[in-house]
């Protein structure tokens, strides 16, 4: 009997040790205590393995271009559409955008096009998946191609591209290696967060492009790893992003390095012309062709938008049943706060829902490799900020989803923009709970337009199936105070202790 009553107890203590922690998003969860693990033994040591260069992207080995030609590429003329054989592009552009099957231009690329492919500067206004990298990097290849370079390849780049994130960055150097895959012109991505060596070692070789974030580029200019004063063609991709990140003064440097605004041809995007944003353009262009694509048509046209009329509880029985009842397989889901994004990953993972977090909490290799496991499939749903609000074009994405309404009605066309991308549909999701219901009518406003709004069905409040989450553990050993930063003023109650 004793020897009974010995195994009784574990499962006993182990029972009284699940602690009940309440709701969250409305659903009841408990923690579980965390496994005890044994000291695992000593390991031979090894060799350590070379880590892997897992970013910039570099010179892409270009394709064969062969004996294609146009006429394996046809697209019928239509009226009102502009096609990209109207612009006399070189044949291995064109052999490029037939792999890509982009048969007609969006409303920047026809507008802007027929300019800066005769040289001139262009300031066009337009939001992002409106098809603006397409239209800078064609007028580049079409302009180097046009103009081959004299001397031999060096570190010194013919063209620069400042954007004001790491993803945007990434996105159009990978746009650049497609578009240029039956040329010889070769990309190089530059930003921070990733080995330092391995981007300098890159830029040391061969380069043609350079795609840069303001500050990690200005520091490999400080240190003369790579000049600018061959810059031939200069773009600067969202503008108002890079005004509002302080990213300005790094940018108007980089700026003083280039050659004269007369000896150069400078391309300007920007999703709102601001008094700020326009005395740039001024500064930077000379006589340009300026262009607008209004954001209402982007946010309207391809993306069909819904508002659902929830309770902060119903939130996330809303978003589980969306999921799982629609089979959705690739979608993005926009918090305001990181500390909810956690929340909700966590949540929608306890249910296996493949799920990844996306913030600016999460380190850039981490977030390369998350990106490209959503881009892959791998990944189900992609709980993101803002972070990922722009400049993030992956194919494919049917809904967006606003866990929360942001504070900023631009936000919110930057959110859907997400999906209905390149004329393709998309829909957008968002929750608008008692907080959230405030933001609708400036979004609105914005929009020119009223927001469909209506009531979940029944079925899409069912209560998911409740979840038990580990219990987490922190790292500090038992025993020891935590290390009190600078600046800590002691309480009364402490300071009492020490003359005692």
């Amino acid at each position: 009997m004793k020897k009974n009553v010995a195994q009784a107890q574990p499962a006993s203590q182990d029972k009284q040790s699940i602690v009940k922690i309440g709701p969250i998003f409305g659903l009841e969860v408990v923690m579980m205590p965390a496994k005890r693990h044994e000291p695992k033994k000593p390991r031979k040591k090894t060799p350590p393995k070379q880590a892997k260069k897992t970013a910039p992207i570099a010179k892409k080995p270009f394709k064969e271009h062969g004996n294609w030609q146009l006429a394996q590429f046809d697209v019928p003329a239509e009226e009102g559409k502009k096609r990209f054989h109207d612009f006399n592009l070189p044949d291995k552009v064109m052999h490029a955008i037939a792999d890509l099957d982009f048969k007609y231009c969006t409303p920047i690329q026809a507008a802007i096009l027929e300019h800066t492919l005769e040289g001139r500067d262009a300031s066009g206004r337009a939001q992002t998946g409106t098809g603006k990298s397409a239209a800078f990097l064609i007028t580049i290849l079409h302009n180097l191609l046009k103009k081959p370079r004299q001397t031999p390849k060096t570190s010194t780049p013919r063209s620069l591209i400042i954007a004001p994130t790491r993803e945007l960055v990434m996105q159009i150097c990978a746009d650049a290696l497609e578009l240029a895959a039956y040329t010889d012109i070769s990309t190089v991505a530059v930003y921070g967060g990733m080995d330092y060596q391995y981007q300098q070692d890159k830029l040391k070789g061969e380069v043609d492009i350079i795609v840069a974030t303001p500050g990690r580029l200005l520091d490999f200019n400080r240190k003369q790893v790579v000049s600018l004063r061959e810059v031939e063609i200069f773009v600067v991709d969202e503008a108002d992003r890079m005004l509002d990140m302080g990213f300005i003064p790094d940018v108007r440097q980089i700026v003083y390095s280039l050659p004269k605004k007369d000896n150069r041809q400078t391309l300007f995007f920007s999703a709102t012309l601001t008094p700020e944003v326009n005395h740039l353009a001024s500064q930077w262009t000379s006589d340009p062709e300026v262009v607008e694509i209004e954001p209402e048509k982007v946010a309207t046209e391809t993306v069909d938008q819904l508002v659902y009329m929830v309770t902060t509880e119903e939130k996330y029985f809303l978003l589980y049943n969306l999921i799982t009842n629609k089979k959705l397989d690739k979608v993005i889901v926009f918090c305001n706060r990181k500390v909810e994004t956690r929340k909700l990953t966590e949540m929608l993972k306890a249910h296996n829902i493949k799920c990844a977090l996306l913030s600016g909490d999460v380190e850039q290799r981490k977030r390369v490799t998350t990106l490209e496991n959503f881009k892959s499939g791998k990944i189900q749903v992609l709980v993101a900020t803002d972070v990922a609000g722009r400049g993030i074009h992956i194919d494919g994405i049917s809904h967006v989803v606003n866990f929360n309404l942001p504070y900023e009605a631009e936000d919110y066309v930057h959110r859907i923009g997400r999906t209905g991308r390149a004329g393709t549909m998309g829909t957008s999701v968002s929750f608008a709970c008692e907080e959230d219901s405030f933001y609708l009518p400036d979004i609105e406003e914005y929009l020119g337009e009223k927001l469909k709004c209506t009531y979940p069905d029944e079925e899409l409040l069912v209560e998911p199936p409740k979840v038990e989450l580990p219990k987490k553990t922190g790292n500090r050993p038992q025993g020891r105070r935590p290390a009190r930063g600078r600046g800590h003023k002691p309480t009364a109650k402490n300071t009492n202790r020490r003359k005692k």
